[in-house]
């Protein structure tokens, strides 16, 4: 099976493993349809010349792959320590100094990037530290010193993360370097910007508005993975046109137990709102340093998938392990092995009623009709790649073949569920001719054969956005002639 029949879409980040010479086409080789430049480590400069080398290598390849830039966000993190580590005992007293200049970390106390945390934290408050490998209780705060018990033996080194248990940190989404950072996305030409730690729909607005500024066209990602994000779960995914279940902090601050209920929810709530959804982290974790993933983890992407995820994602197994060819491989395999299950059961009970656009409305019959007289292939010809995003909402046995001449849109298709997308050129054609001249260049590619039906969507007048009013039902005949079977 090739990858064009993984329903599922796979985004991969890249790092210093996937600078080596080779790599970039193997992985484009082996299904990835997106990739992640993580700005939150390096110098912006080594994430651009990423981008380069992706684009050559997709050209190499022959396929278009999406680029998502990932903001840093307010990630607050300890400074230095004067020996770079420092192992801490349960009952120790350890402070975090919030100033500019604080002295570089001892075992009794370390600064703090973010300032503002002694008016964020009170006592009995829990911060967590790398992960929450290390919990500190807080006793009081005393001006810009935060004093705390150490709850749990462990190591500290410099520069880890710190989140407070519960959340409600009163930072900010988006820093003046990710203002920077969205410009040097601009700059590139990226497909999706995906905004860290964001809280509300505040937060995706004003990213919109700086990328916009900046004469970005990207699609807005929002990473859930504050407390505070759940809690205004529905307006951030309407903000948005991507979601990612970003598992990392989100475990640390609510808790594992409370994870996978939550990704469920996530993953629900996206589709209901028709957006895009990306489950990310420690997906195939133990492939940094393996070259198989374990069991628990293949059970992990597999669940994932049949919750409907649209794209898993792969952060440290690309960027930093030792096998990023072969993590890309093993999700491909697990990612098709999963869908397999799938009973292809469209619940059109649940569908959207009162649907106020023409597009849906199409997309809903095309659907139905797919569902009811067994299609090969539902063909979209789009400008924006509506359409195929509402397609892709349901769970249809055929495949979405999306057609633009666009192909920054087609690009931006790269992380839809259920979707291919192609360019096809349909300027100044009737919608009756682009469906025939479609077909045959499906035909003549091999992805259509002799006697295969087809449904049909396009708007009445080709490069018009939101214009999708006509549906047809179409059969392959000999040499790829479309006859038509009815129209809508």
């Amino acid at each position: 099976m090739s990858h064009a029949t993984r329903r599922t879409k796979i985004l991969a980040t890249l790092g210093p493993a996937t600078d080596a010479p080779g790599v970039l086409d193997e992985l484009l080789k082996a299904g990835v349809d997106c990739v992640r430049l993580n700005f939150s480590h390096g110098d912006p400069s080594a994430q651009v010349a990423r981008a380069e080398a992706l684009r050559a290598a997709a050209q190499r390849v022959g396929r278009e792959v999406g680029i998502l830039a990932d903001l840093p966000g307010p990630k607050i993190r300890i400074e230095k320590f004067e020996n770079d580590r420092v192992q801490l005992k349960a009952g120790d007293r350890f402070d975090l100094v919030a100033r500019e200049d604080a002295p570089a970390g001892s075992e009794h106390e370390v600064g703090v990037s973010y300032l503002g945390l002694p008016g964020d934290v009170e006592a009995g408050d829990v911060l967590l530290l790398d992960d929450g490998m290390m919990q500190l209780q807080v006793d009081r705060v005393e001006g810009e010193r935060i004093v705390s018990t150490v709850l749990n033996d462990g190591v500290l080194s410099n520069r880890k993360g710190l989140n407070k248990q519960g959340g409600g940190l009163s930072l900010g989404a988006l820093t003046p370097r990710d203002e920077e950072i969205i410009h040097v996305a601009a700059k590139i030409g990226v497909d999706f910007i995906a905004v860290s730690f964001c809280r509300n729909a505040q937060d995706m607005h004003d990213a919109r508005r700086i990328a916009r500024e900046a004469g970005s066209n990207a699609a807005l990602v929002a990473k859930i993975e504050r407390a505070e994000a759940i809690e205004n779960l529905t307006e951030i995914v309407e903000a948005s046109d991507v979601v990612m279940v970003a598992r990392g902090d989100l475990g640390v601050e609510i808790g594992d137990a409370e994870l996978p209920g939550l990704q469920k929810k996530i993953i629900r709530k996206a589709l209901d709102c028709n957006r895009i959804v990306i489950t990310a982290t420690q997906m195939l974790q133990s492939m940094v340093d393996s070259p198989i993933p374990t069991r628990a983890e293949v059970l992990d992407v597999a669940n994932s998938v049949i919750d409907g995820t649209d794209a898993v994602m792969l952060s440290q197994e690309t960027a930093a392990g030792r096998y990023p060819v072969k993590a890309v491989q093993a999700m491909a395999r697990i990612c098709l092995g999963a869908e397999r299950q799938f009973a292809h059961d469209t619940d059109f009970e649940a569908a959207p009623r009162n649907l106020d656009r023409a597009d849906q409305a199409i997309a809903m019959a095309a659907m139905f009709l797919s569902e009811h007289i067994g299609v090969r292939a539902i063909v979209a010809i789009t400008e924006s790649g509506g359409t195929p995003r509402f397609l892709s909402r349901f769970r249809a046995p055929a495949q979405i073949i999306a057609l633009s001449g666009d192909e920054a849109a087609r690009r931006r298709m790269a992380l839809m569920r259920d979707v291919t997308a192609l360019p096809f050129e349909s300027t100044g054609m009737t919608a009756g001719v682009a469906a025939r001249a479609a077909a045959k260049m499906l035909f003549d590619r091999g992805l259509l054969e002799e006697g295969d039906r087809i449904i049909f969507t396009s708007g009445e007048i080709m490069q018009q956005h939101g214009a999708t009013n006509t549906l047809r039902l179409l059969q392959i005949g000999p040499g790829g002639q479309a006859e038509g079977l009815g129209e809508l």
